[in-house]
Parts: C-alpha cells; structure tokens; sequence
C-alpha cells in the first residue's frame, strides 16, 4: 500500500496526529557487541554511534541488563507519513516543546517520527503537540 508522503512542513504538522504510547522507554548505552546482538529483537531501535550502541528498551529489558533506569521516557508517535526529505517537522515539534520547557529526543524512522518526552511531561507535551496540530490545520484551510 502505498502512502501520500507529505513534504510541506505546514502539512505535515496539520497532518501528524500525535499519539501517546503506552508504557516507559530507556536509552541506554552499551560497547559490548554480545549485549547488544542478545538486545536487538527486544528493542525499539538501536544505533551505533563512535561511543558505543545506543539501545532504546523498555524497563524490563533495560533492568535485566544492568542498564541506569533513573530516566524514563514516554513515546509519541506522530501518525503523519512524512517524506524522509520533508522540512520542518522535526523543527515545530520540538521548538513547540522547548517553548514550554519540555525536553525531547526524536526519533524519525520510514513511516513516522517518534518524540519522547520525559514521562513526568508525557501528558503537557501530548496536550501541547495536539494543539500544534489544530493550530497547523486550521491555517491550512
């Protein structure tokens, strides 16, 4: 099936649809390339960087492998099929964010970009990126 990509970055925030995940997510870090391999099917993504691999688990799994659980993360989807060459996106979630003092970490995979907001903001920030979304909408018309 194939998906209308939005490139326009007034459409894509009038498009993105925020969504409130379930449940707590971790970054974690690792140069250990067993633990890493043992983590890759649990783990909502993993990237390698000059440090070490970075792995995004949820608490159990971060837990199990001896991994600082002192920070838990909350995800949001934005239900919005951007182009990986689309502008801006990225730019009005977080500015919106920063703007109330909500910290934030972006994820963009192929169908959709991931926010995640510290969990104890998990609830301002979806508030917050729901009224960017009318605000986006309500200028496009």
């Amino acid at each position: 099936m194939t998906q209308n990509l939005v490139r326009e970055r007034q459409a894509m925030l009038a498009g993105m649809k925020p969504v409130l995940k379930e449940g707590a997510y971790f970054f974690c870090t690792t140069n250990d390339g067993f633990i890493a391999a043992a983590l890759l099917r649990c783990s909502l993504a993993i990237f390698r960087e000059d440090e070490g691999v970075a792995i995004v688990l949820i608490e159990d799994d971060a837990r199990q492998h001896g991994f600082d659980v002192s920070m838990p993360m909350r995800r949001i989807v934005l239900e919005v099929y951007s182009a990986l060459d689309g502008v801006g996106l990225t730019a009005g979630v977080a500015t919106a964010l920063a703007d109330d003092g909500i910290p934030c970490n972006m994820i963009a995979a192929y169908h959709h970009d991931n926010v995640f907001v510290p969990a104890s903001m998990a609830e301002r920030a979806i508030r917050i990126l729901q009224d960017v979304q009318r605000e986006a909408a309500s200028a496009e018309r």
